[in-house]
């Protein structure tokens, strides 16, 4: 906190934090925001640490969307385990009868696993990254349990929504085969072409996932190349230079 005093005797009180200008009688204030002084205050936007700073926050990103996809999709789920009304009559086949169980029993367990590591490892992250401070990012575990991670998100995004698709065309002829059969093909055969359009959308983003980070480490790598071809050339012109002026004395 420092003191601003003027001519008139008055005495103009400013916190540290803030810039300032003094015109006259007057204090302007220009409050930057936190993440502003985060950024400043880490040796720059390309180094290691700004770059685990990003996987942090992607990290973070990743298990609030599995945790909450997650607990959504194993309710509807649960749900619709429940509320489905079997009886001694129906004419539902045995094998589709057994496909539901698995698929309801494996689409449950598929998203409660991805919840439960989005639960252990999201606290640890957010304390970390409530502090806003690039410095205390060796403090969060996101690169230790990096793979945890990726498991979780593949769980509740590719191998949950997919189960969740196949969980809807079981239901549809579980629900509505003793009433029309008709009925239970029709859903089915208008889930097929979503299901493929769902794996050509995981595969393209996937591969441009993929592809995008390809092109961002070569490219990290050819500015290492170039980095290091200057500080050679530098340290050559340095010992140039070097056994120059040891030569020009070594004349006089």
């Amino acid at each position: 906190m420092s003191e601003l005093s003027s001519s008139s005797g008055h005495r103009t009180v400013c916190f540290t934090g803030c810039s300032s200008q003094y015109i006259g009688n007057d204090c302007h204030w220009n409050r930057r925001p936190t993440q502003e002084k985060m950024s400043q205050s880490g040796d720059g936007l390309h180094t290691p640490g700004y770059l685990s700073w990003r996987k942090l926050q992607l990290s973070r990103a990743k298990l609030k969307a599995s945790s909450k996809t997650s607990a959504l999709l194993s309710g509807f789920a649960m749900v619709a385990m429940v509320e489905v009304q079997l009886s001694e009559q129906s004419s539902v086949p045995q094998e589709m009868l057994i496909a539901f169980a698995i698929c309801t029993t494996l689409l449950v367990a598929v998203h409660m696993l991805a919840l439960m590591i989005s639960t252990c490892i999201l606290p640890n992250i957010d304390a970390v990254c409530n502090l806003h401070s690039i410095s205390l990012v060796h403090e969060s575990p996101h690169e230790r349990l990096h793979w945890y991670i990726e498991t979780a998100w593949a769980f509740s995004t590719l191998l949950g929504l997919l189960l969740f698709l196949c969980e809807i065309a079981i239901l549809c002829w579980v629900k509505f085969y003793d009433f029309s059969p008709y009925a239970a093909w029709s859903a089915c055969i208008v889930l097929i072409p979503v299901l493929i359009v769902f794996l050509a959308f995981a595969v393209h983003f996937y591969r441009s996932l993929v592809t995008h980070k390809y092109e961002v480490t070569v490219s990290g790598i050819r500015e290492l190349e170039l980095l290091k071809e200057q500080i050679e050339a530098g340290d050559a012109e340095g010992r140039a230079n070097g056994v120059g002026l040891f030569s020009n004395t070594q004349i006089v």
